[in-house]
């Protein structure tokens, strides 16, 4: 997988479809996607204190669930409906991340590149825009609107949606469990790029 990063122009051939994460992967949202957070939160339940920042966790539903676990289930809803709505406020502090753009920047004219995250597409539009990455994706798969508890496999959803088979894909990913959802779908592993 890692050592993947190496030898990139060996494994993209141009039959290949180029699967791109967006969260922590092409974008850096972290920050913009907590202080999101912390200001829907702040709206709906106003709590007496607030965790601090941390690079090294994404605040995301299951930290709000971990943290505030006696949400009434229409505060929850409220608090991400607020999110998304003051995430444009934040998007200032977004930021590209170098690797996966530049592979990006050089096999988008060559290959399929696809967009396949787990955001909402209005975001996930807005912060394409913010870093001139829109016109960069033939496709983009979005997060579908699903119940609180309910997961789908990004990967399984991107494969089903534009009929492709898993061994065509080169995937590029940041977490963990994203990459054990790539490989559930068949996509070969030494073909995931963590990132």
């Amino acid at each position: 997988m890692e050592d993947n990063k190496q030898d990139i122009s060996k494994i993209i051939t141009q039959d290949k479809v180029l699967f791109f994460d967006m969260d922590g992967t092409l974008v850096d949202t972290d920050y913009a996607n907590y202080l999101s957070f912390k200001m829907a939160i702040q709206s709906v339940i106003n709590p007496k204190q607030f965790l601090p920042f941390n690079p090294n966790e994404r605040f995301n539903r299951t930290i709000l669930q971990r943290e505030f676990p006696n949400l009434k289930d229409n505060e929850y809803q409220e608090i991400i409906r607020l999110k998304e709505s003051f995430y444009s406020e934040n998007i200032g502090q977004t930021k590209l991340l170098p690797y996966a753009n530049e592979i990006l920047d050089r096999f988008f004219e060559f290959n399929t590149t696809v967009l396949v995250t787990n955001c909402r597409e209005d975001r996930a539009i807005m912060t394409l825009n913010q870093h001139g990455l829109t016109d960069k994706f033939k496709h983009k798969i979005f997060r579908k609107s699903i119940a609180k508890d309910q997961h789908i496999n990004k990967f399984e959803n991107a494969l089903k949606t534009l009929e492709l088979e898993p061994q065509m894909i080169i995937a590029f990913e940041n977490e963990q469990f994203e990459i054990d959802e790539a490989v559930k779908a068949g996509i070969p592993i030494e073909n995931i790029i963590s990132v």
